[in-house]
């Protein structure tokens, strides 16, 4: 506890802090004119309204203002002692149990530790005025509940602040997952693509221009999508991070030409109102198995992609007609990539060699998110 540091979010002084005190210092005032014999009348109306001005400050010096107004307390209930008076602090000073509060909700760990000991030495040092043991007691109570509170107040918010950073720690590794998944299908294609334009360069003279084109288009994809992961990793809000795939986009990967394979896409069932996390995951899957089709089936020509709507599933079969695997191809961060994507929302995915040639990746996802 005693390298415990300050929590943080300790707000300055506000409006209503000075509107309270103001009013705290206008009650002594008025307790010190009304109340009978109050023993050292200026000085208990000077302490309290001096005690009052320092209320606004507990949050951001809250062992100063501990240390502050119940050592002051202290300090002239021993000179009563002392000098055999019979003197008491005005009734408005109540509000001194607010100080307990803010030094459990706010300060360090030593801070608590000091500022408790000045607590329990100034009531020590009232205890003797209380008419009886019962009494003290529940005075002691009292003041501690305050502190208790505060303490209970801070370990609330620290726990939800954990669970704010754990949070927020799985949505960047789920953008560099993201990152990842980005960079990698668009320079394999860009490889594929200048590959097959300088195959195809001899036999077919505008092949070269073709690639190009398309190579183009892929890169500036790319750009567009990097800033936008890059913007959403130095931006808190929901909005920003939301990636924004359709289904419309898994058959933009059937049309854009990028694939050298010939890429089928299906879609039956009931595809509607299919929330945005899934959609862009089946997105995302699907661009993945697509890239691991162009870049290790061999010999492969086609690719099915095929979504199916259920009640209460979604699932996605993509096969390519490439040579049988006995290895799983893209086993690498990709297909690793895929399944912990797959298992974020509650579903399974499979990949492995079809039963004659080719490579099949099946995912089933429930249509609504799994809270994990």
């Amino acid at each position: 506890m005693w390298k415990e540091p300050r929590a943080p979010g300790a707000a300055a002084p506000l409006r209503r802090d000075w509107a309270l005190a103001i009013a705290l210092v206008a009650s002594s005032v008025a307790e010190g004119a009304l109340r009978e014999e109050l023993t050292w009348r200026p000085l208990a109306v000077g302490l309290g309204a001096a005690l009052a001005l320092t209320l606004p400050w507990r949050r951001v010096c809250p062992l100063e203002t501990v240390l502050l107004a119940y050592g002051s307390t202290a300090a002239v209930q021993s000179f009563a002692l002392v000098r055999g008076a019979d003197w008491s602090v005005l009734d408005t000073t109540a509000f001194l149990v607010i100080l307990p509060y803010a030094l459990l909700r706010w300060a360090s760990g030593r801070e608590v530790i000091i500022g408790l000991a000045a607590i329990g030495l100034a009531f020590a040092v009232a205890v003797p005025d209380t008419p009886s043991w019962s009494e003290a007691i529940g005075a002691g109570l009292f003041l501690l509940f305050p502190a208790a509170l505060g303490a209970s107040v801070r370990y609330r918010d620290s726990a939800q602040r954990r669970a704010t950073e754990q949070l927020r720690l799985r949505e960047r590794e789920r953008l560099a997952r993201e990152l990842h998944d980005t960079v990698a299908h668009h320079v394999s294609a860009i490889a594929v693509q200048a590959q097959a334009g300088r195959v195809r360069a001899d036999t077919c003279p505008g092949a070269p221009l073709e690639a190009l084109l398309v190579i183009e288009e892929a890169a500036s994809r790319t750009l567009a999508e990097m800033r936008h992961i890059v913007r959403a990793l130095r931006d808190d809000d929901e909005g920003a991070r939301a990636t924004g795939e359709t289904l419309a986009d898994i058959e933009r990967l059937g049309r854009d030409g990028v694939f050298p394979l010939r890429v089928e896409v299906a879609l039956a069932g009931d595809l509607d109102d299919l929330d945005a996390s899934l959609a862009a995951t089946l997105f995302r899957v699907t661009r993945e198995a697509l890239t691991n089709a162009a870049r290790h089936a061999r010999g492969a020509r086609a690719v099915s992609v095929q979504v199916r709507g259920e009640p209460t599933r979604v699932c996605l079969r993509i096969v390519d007609d490439g040579e049988l695997a006995h290895t799983e191809a893209g086993a690498g961060f990709g297909l690793r990539g895929m399944r912990e994507r797959v298992a974020l929302l509650g579903g399974t995915l499979h990949a492995g060699p079809g039963p004659s040639r080719g490579w099949i990746v099946e995912t089933s996802l429930p249509r609504r998110a799994v809270d994990r």
